[in-house]
């Protein structure tokens, strides 16, 4: 990647993903102000639900490849309950983008913040501080309508097919042992537990036969393994025993939303989709037409996903800039739940998404204080 401008696709998309895209576009360009030494070139593309609905396309054309010209995309929200094909199936040109791009590796922060409704009685949940990293591309989500592989036979039955293969997983489980090495980096415990239902499906013990080789490369690493049914229950009984997580697609799905639950909800599920040569970055909910233009949501999770950007920028482009303009965001939410000013509607405050945003680039802007 060259010295000039890091180029970013934005897909606002669908509902509220309009009003936190810009919010989390804000943060990023008031960070990147404070910090210098990078420039950011934007290119918006048209895309979702709405866009289908006024056109009968479910993005621009050559949106595609423009998305993929980008060092990055950044996306809002897709999708509207009452705009449908004929299928019955929902608008999700997003699911082709990380087929497209192979972005196997779907990153869910899970962190607690001071000052957010705790979901769970024990103390220890106030430093819950994990990572559920869902595989995007293949396992169940394999025969999604967006990529019509089911199997439908007359009226009578549908067949979708789960699909696990060496070279995806390979590359997911040492993603994870990375991950977890920098988090151990951190002051994390690096710890990479294996979710699957092994006991069950061959490809769930083909899943685990594959951690287990890549784990051999990683003997720094601590290595752990629970059934998926099992750890929906250690999410909810002790979470803040896990670290990083690894699993199939629908199993990170379903997992993802749950430990949002437990540190406020999804105004706070970021999320990076990462492969080998592309990223892209979006909050983990949904465009929530229900609260559409009435100044409701939460853009901190579209925010934290901004973020997660621009470290990711940073390590392509081997530069240190964009990295430092994501700290003071992610310091920014920090310092301003742990000083009771970032207070969002979806947690019984008081601050609407202009608010929030407002507060989040007034934190920004000031000097760090040392802790």
């Amino acid at each position: 990647m060259a010295a000039e401008s890091l180029r970013v696709a934005v897909i606002p998309g669908d509902g509220i993903g309009v009003n936190v895209t810009e919010a989390a576009l804000a943060a990023v360009e008031a960070a990147r102000q404070r910090v210098g030494g990078f420039a950011l070139s934007l290119q918006h593309l048209d895309a979702g639900a709405g866009y289908f609905r006024e056109t009968g396309l479910d993005i621009v054309p050559q949106g595609e490849q423009a998305a993929g010209a980008a060092d990055a995309i950044l996306l809002g929200a897709i999708g509207l309950p009452a705009v449908r094909h004929p299928d019955g199936t929902e608008i999700s040109p997003h699911l082709r983008l990380r087929e497209r791009f192979e972005l196997y590796a779907g990153v869910r922060p899970v962190k607690a913040y001071p000052n957010i409704p705790q979901r769970l009685a024990d103390p220890r949940a106030a430093k819950i501080d994990l990572v559920v990293l869902r595989e995007s591309t293949e396992g169940l989500f394999y025969s999604a309508a967006a990529h019509k592989r089911s199997q439908i036979i007359g009226d009578r039955e549908v067949r979708d097919t789960l699909r696990i293969t060496r070279s995806v997983s390979e590359r997911l489980h040492d993603f994870a042992f990375r991950l977890a090495g920098k988090r151990k980096g951190r002051g994390r415990r690096g710890l990479v537990t294996c979710v699957d239902k092994a006991n069950v499906f061959a490809s769930m013990a083909f899943f685990r036969k594959i951690f287990d080789e890549r784990a051999r490369a990683f003997p720094d690493i601590e290595t752990g393994y629970n059934y998926v049914d099992a750890m929906a229950l250690d999410l909810v009984r002790k979470p803040w025993d896990f670290d990083v997580m690894v699993m199939e697609n629908m199993f990170g799905d379903i997992l993802s939303d749950l430990a949002a639950g437990l540190v406020g909800g999804m105004g706070m599920a970021a999320c990076a989709e990462i492969g080998d040569a592309r990223g892209l970055f979006q909050p983990a909910h949904g465009s929530a037409p229900d609260i559409m233009g009435q100044d409701k949501a939460n853009p901190l999770a579209a925010i934290l996903s901004a973020a997660l950007m621009l470290d990711y920028l940073a390590e392509r482009a081997e530069r240190s800039a964009p990295a430092e303009a994501a700290g003071l965001i992610q310091d920014a939410v920090e310092r301003g739940f742990a000083e009771n000013r970032l207070r969002p509607v979806e947690f019984g405050g008081d601050m609407g998404t202009r608010a929030v945003t407002a507060e989040v680039l007034k934190l920004i802007a000031e000097p760090s204080r040392a802790p």
